[in-house]
């Protein structure tokens, strides 16, 4: 019965993207590990790590709002609004950062989007991949694909799950709210 539990809890981690760290890595404090995270900041991200406002329910949070390119023809394009964010929430009693993912997804309609035609809303562990692109022929004559857009969550959670697990301690997506 161990084993199955044990083999359920892996399948589990997998789906929820935890990763441990190395056992060679010296674990920083909660404080050191709060001040990696927030120098994730840059120019060269697209989110931003800040503080979380007593509402999240958690130590930091991660937010990234993109509007993609409008897509369609005539008098009503069609533009893409998507807010992503991740919470983080410390325990440093086990040295483990839970993470919960919330997307928001309007689609506008006309030029300038004036009314929204459909909203999505998702949170636990998200990972959402959306592109445009064309193919062009290259010098060598064949046709490539050329890439003028492209939005991954992972772009964001990678860098922050490297840190925590860089720091010695466990990232853990947790799938349900009910764990905050």
């Amino acid at each position: 019965m161990g084993s199955l539990r044990k083999k359920m809890d892996g399948i589990r981690d997998q789906m929820a993207g935890t990763r441990y760290p190395d056992s060679s890595v010296t674990p920083l404090t909660a404080m050191e590990l709060r001040d990696a995270l927030l120098a994730v900041n840059g120019p060269d991200v697209p989110f931003v790590v800040s503080q979380a406002h007593f509402a999240d329910k958690a130590d930091l949070v991660a937010e990234w709002q993109v509007w993609e390119p409008a897509y369609g023809s005539g008098s009503s394009p069609k533009h893409v609004e998507r807010k992503f964010k991740v919470r983080m929430r410390f325990v440093p009693s086990i040295r483990e950062v839970q993470s919960i993912d919330e997307q928001w997804t309007v689609t506008w309609a006309g030029n300038p989007g004036i009314w929204a035609e459909s909203r999505e809303y998702s949170r636990g562990q998200v990972i959402e991949v959306s592109w445009r692109g064309s193919y062009e022929r290259g010098p060598d004559g064949r046709r490539h694909k050329v890439e003028t857009f492209r939005y991954d969550t992972r772009a964001m959670k990678d860098p922050l799950r490297d840190t925590v697990v860089g720091a010695g301690w466990t990232w853990r997506g947790v799938m349900r709210m009910s764990k905050w």
